[in-house]
């Protein structure tokens, strides 16, 4: 049997805590045979909307039709387009409401172009550089890694490419780089990976070579909920049980045995000072009395008539 107390604000915690997971795919089978692949693409700056003759995957002729051009453009607009002209940045060009300047009121003062508005999502607050070709058939090379596997960010300093011609790697600041060479950037919270610079050989390498590595590092916020059942020294000092009870009896139905109280008069061992009720089971319900989790001591627990008695429950989700 069971006994209710509802829950005061100040008798839940929740606390958020981080936890990582270490990937390594190898081979490109390993990339695409996982239960969410890990895709490759080839931005192409070309004049045309599509290129028909290549595949943005692999890169090589397959006839089928594939916006390349959009790749490159989306690249571009989300993570460097304030990074066009200045590999460190344009500044923003905004306008400004000045109020009262003339006898028409307030105006807008200042440029009001889209150059240089974008956020661009940088990785650090350190002066950071980014640079992006834009060179007629300029191409680019992508690594997506699905939220599924990287959770909420990837972890800096994690990210490792490795080829047959080129190893890569993070350096933690959100730069891909080789040795000393910076080949292009990582967004650790989209879990992009652009490489934008080297020989054509090295991008094309980056989206279709077979013999490769990658491993990286996922992070991920878990929600531990801590409910605080205290018991107050005079509260649950009856047992509820229904074999506490005298002139009971056994009875079977079905194949299964039940006890049948009867009378409601308690036993001689409950009534007396000495007396404690133990605790095995904590319940957690709703406002409709559904049982939502059950938790189960590692061994019964008296309960204490001089003190209180808390019972400390963490749910993770």
């Amino acid at each position: 049997m069971g006994a209710y107390k509802q829950f005061l604000t100040s008798d839940i915690i929740i606390t958020p805590f981080e936890v990582n997971k270490s990937f390594t795919f190898q081979g490109a089978a390993a990339l695409t045979a996982s239960v969410v692949s890990i895709d490759r693409f080839l931005g192409l700056n070309t004049s045309s909307l599509f290129d028909p003759s290549t595949d943005p995957k692999t890169g090589q002729v397959s006839g089928s039709t594939q916006y390349q051009r959009l790749i490159y453009n989306s690249i571009k607009e989300l993570f460097y387009s304030n990074y066009l002209s200045s590999s460190y940045g344009d500044p923003a060009n905004v306008g400004f409401i000045v109020p009262g300047s003339n006898g028409t009121g307030n105006v807008l003062v200042g440029s009001t172009s889209s150059t240089g508005r974008y956020f661009n999502y940088k990785q650090t607050d350190l002066t950071f550089a980014k640079y992006f070709p834009t060179a007629s058939d300029s191409t680019i090379g992508v690594i997506s890694i699905p939220s599924r596997l990287f959770g909420n960010y990837i972890q800096p300093n994690s990210f490792l490419w490795k080829s047959s011609s080129f190893t890569i790697t993070d350096d933690g600041e959100g730069n891909l780089i080789s040795g000393s060479t910076i080949y292009g950037n990582i967004f650790y919270y989209h879990g992009l990976a652009v490489i934008t610079s080297g020989l054509p050989t090295d991008i094309l390498n980056f989206v279709t070579s077979s013999a490769v590595t990658c491993s990286f590092s996922s992070s991920l916020i878990i929600y531990e909920t801590q409910y605080k059942c205290t018991i107050r020294e005079n509260e649950f000092n009856a047992t509820l049980n229904p074999s506490a009870e005298v002139s009971g009896s056994v009875f079977s139905y079905s194949g299964s045995y039940f006890y049948q109280p009867k009378g409601g008069v308690p036993t001689d061992n409950t009534t007396g000072s000495y007396f404690s009720p133990y605790v095995t089971t904590v319940g957690l319900y709703d406002e409709d009395q559904n049982l939502l989790a059950i938790g189960k001591l590692a061994q019964p627990l008296p309960k204490s008539a001089t003190t209180d008695t808390t019972i400390l429950i963490n749910i993770d989700r």
